[in-house]
């Protein structure tokens, strides 16, 4: 493996110097091709998302293949804008040179893939990085096996290797992609492999996006819809069995409101994704693999050892690694479960009695990669908003924020660092190279040596500078 690795970099390396080149028209012809290839396998990824993570057709389509498709149409509208040279305002000491800011590819770039959504995620940095004319090697998760091979099929089907190839296989199929001197590494996934990432792009320099997750923290303030929040977060929390970087993983309500968003969130679970009392599987999916039911399962035997009360749920159906909606009361301090970030349909609640604790709890934390807002009350939303870091925020809704390929998507520090979507995606697998183009008319021989005498130019500076 490692030598075919090689094989394909090095030839992607020879080739990165003739995609620089492609114009507008030859990008667009690669992202529709991308389009193409994914239409004719649709049916082959339902299949595939299904056996990964028991993901509906419906589910599926919504979070993995319309979104993708959104994104893909996107770039194709825009892309002629995206590429054109960025026109810059002149300053006083060049009054009469042209500054422009030309959009040109990083060169050869990896793409790391999670297995939460395992088109998507691969997916969507992908196109950003065709659109921006870099070639491109992909390595999908080997816990979603069944799509990452209709991926690889996708991608083949769709591309030469030497523009776009996709590498199956474990952890050591990583370690030996992020021991190349790639231009550009775009990881999505934990902060703890975030760091090793990080380590490994450092030894050659290369510039990295970073999509990690983190607890993303909910306030539901006093003057709210409770009901209609309590629905919005049930989804937010639910789909995808709670895997998804930006669900809510804690939530602040207001110790007067306590039992009743208890007893509404209870009736929006058992709406959603319940048919006669019973789980619905048609709805709602498995935890990836045995290594992560364990996990969240001891993270909640831990919690309720240590005083914490299960207020709904508890379920855990071991045979189909299906964990049933569950709501977690009296944390005790120093728990796991707030500690690290979830990643299951597990609900932490914590009751409040003033903003200000809450903006220093969640201030204790590392900066997530959401933070959700529940309120009416504007002078409170800013306040939170001010006091706090988030690499997105919703008000009165969740997750939402992602689907909108206007918006930048990305964390900050513990939660990720860069951007991507849309033109922000674009941006990222992009340099920005400054140009100058100075005219005729040029005053700066003025600072040019000798310098006795000349401090008459020094005041003329400060004033203009």
């Amino acid at each position: 493996m490692e030598q075919k690795i090689d094989l394909v970099f090095n030839a992607q390396q020879l080739h990165k110097y003739t995609l620089r080149k492609s114009n507008v028209s030859e990008r667009i012809l690669k992202l529709k091709a991308l389009k193409k290839a994914i239409e004719k396998h649709e049916e082959q990824l339902y299949t595939a998302l299904y056996s990964d993570l028991q993901k509906s057709k419906f589910e599926s389509a919504v979070t993995e293949l319309i979104f993708s498709y959104a994104e893909l149409d996107f770039a194709i509208k825009h892309l002629s804008r995206w590429m054109k040279p960025r026109y810059i305002g002149k300053t006083f000491s060049n009054p009469f040179s042209t500054n422009r800011i030309y959009y040109e590819p990083k060169g050869v770039c990896l793409i790391i893939a999670p297995w939460n959504y395992p088109f998507q995620l691969v997916i969507s940095p992908l196109i950003s990085a065709i659109a921006a004319g870099n070639c491109v090697m992909v390595k999908p998760s080997e816990l979603s096996s069944a799509t990452s091979t209709v991926v690889k099929s996708i991608l083949s089907e769709a591309f030469e290797e030497k523009e776009v190839a996709c590498f199956e296989g474990d952890a050591g199929v990583s370690t030996a992609l992020l021991s190349l001197p790639f231009d550009h590494i775009f990881f999505t996934g934990s902060t703890e492999i975030g760091k090793v990432v990080m380590a490994a792009a450092s030894k050659h320099l290369s510039s990295v996006t970073l999509e990690l997750g983190g607890k993303s923290p909910t306030i539901i303030d006093k003057e709210v819809n409770l009901a209609k929040a309590a629905e919005k977060i049930a989804w937010g929390k639910l789909v995808n069995s709670g895997q998804t970087c930006i669900a809510p993983d804690y939530i602040f309500v207001h110790q007067q409101q306590l039992d009743e968003f208890i007893g509404l969130y209870k009736a929006a679970t058992e709406k959603l994704f319940f048919t006669n009392q019973k789980i619905d599987s048609s709805s709602y999916g498995k935890i990836i693999s045995p290594k992560h039911f364990t996990r969240l399962k001891s993270l909640v035997e831990e919690a309720v050892n240590g005083g914490a009360r299960i207020a709904i749920g508890g379920t855990f159906d071991e045979q189909n690694q299906r964990i049933h909606p569950i709501v977690l009361t009296q944390i005790p301090a120093g728990a796991k479960i707030m500690e690290e970030e979830i990643f299951g349909p597990i609900l932490p609640v914590i009751v409040y009695e003033n903003l200000e604790d809450v903006i220093d709890q969640i201030n204790s934390k590392s900066k997530p990669l959401a933070l959700y807002i529940f309120s009416n009350n504007k002078s409170n939303i800013n306040k939170i908003m001010k006091s706090t870091s988030a690499g997105g925020t919703c008000i009165n809704d969740v997750l939402i924020h992602i689907s909108n390929p206007k918006l930048p998507f990305g964390g900050v520090n513990g939660s990720g660092m860069g951007s991507s979507h849309g033109f922000f995606g674009f941006k990222t697998f992009s340099h920005e190279r400054a140009v100058v183009f100075q005219s005729k008319i040029d005053f700066n021989r003025l600072v040019y040596p000798p310098y006795i005498g000349k401090e008459w130019v020094l005041k003329i500076l400060k004033k203009i500078m």
